[in-house]
């Protein structure tokens, strides 16, 4: 099966292969979203099924919940679990320092909930999300309804007064309307470039009225686990980045 795979899909879950085998039995996890999280529950799904592993998993999104709990992974609400002892997630970039942008699936906002619910957090992601700087993903800002376009000009206005003149600002869409995300907000994606300070990024674009939470995860990630299109796989931490 997995020759058919691309080489992208084989990065994919060799990283998510890596990550899953780090879970033991009486674990607490969070489960992330997106193509790449999708092979981790895939994986997880065989540990529990052909070799007993037992995990109580919150996910961060209503997709991975369901896929979850079709595959024989007992799902409960954070609420119910409490702290959890690892969330493995993928990612849209990382930097050296371990950085990331995430969202590129609309789950950014449960995706840092559960994230910052837990004592450590892995990424798992192929050798192409891996930048010198982030800005190249367009970076998610989840805002409520109301008063979009006030914040939309608000963050543009920041945006330019921190030296991103050019930032182009896009209502996300899916199937020609405005995307809505699990907890029924909508997504602008800023298209930056390059970003020089993704930490005062980050604490400016929260701090504008309307905005949810934005898709800059700064110091968050304790170790990527990177997949190659032949399979293998490598793990980046804070030590050796």
């Amino acid at each position: 099966m997995s020759q058919a795979l691309s080489g992208a899909e084989r990065g994919k879950s060799s990283a998510a292969k890596t990550a899953a085998a780090t879970v033991e039995s009486g674990m607490k996890v969070g489960l992330g979203t997106g193509s790449t999280a999708t092979w981790l529950v895939k994986h997880l799904a065989v540990m529990v099924r052909e070799k007993g592993l037992r995990i109580e998993a919150a996910a961060t999104s209503v997709q991975t919940a369901n896929l979850a709990a079709k595959l024989g992974i007992k799902v409960k609400p954070l609420d119910e679990i409490g702290c959890l002892d690892l969330t493995i997630d993928g990612a849209d970039e990382f930097d050296n320092q371990l950085n990331l942008i995430k969202g590129g699936g609309g789950a950014l906002l449960r995706e840092k909930i559960v994230a910052r619910a837990s004592d450590q957090m892995i990424v798992i992601a192929d050798a192409s999300k891996d930048v010198e700087k982030l800005g190249k993903f367009p970076v998610p800002v989840e805002v409520i309804p109301y008063g979009l376009a006030s914040s939309r000009s608000l963050i543009e206005q920041t945006l330019r007064d921190i030296g991103y003149p050019n930032a182009g600002i896009f209502v996300r869409e899916k199937n020609g309307d405005w995307f809505v995300t699990d907890e029924g907000n909508h997504i602008l994606d800023l298209h930056l470039d390059r970003i020089s300070d993704p930490l005062e990024l980050s604490q400016m674009l929260n701090g504008i009225p309307g905005v949810v939470e934005n898709g800059l995860f700064i110091d968050m990630c304790c170790s990527v686990m990177i997949g190659f299109a032949d399979g293998t796989s490598e793990t980046r931490s804070l030590q050796n980045a």
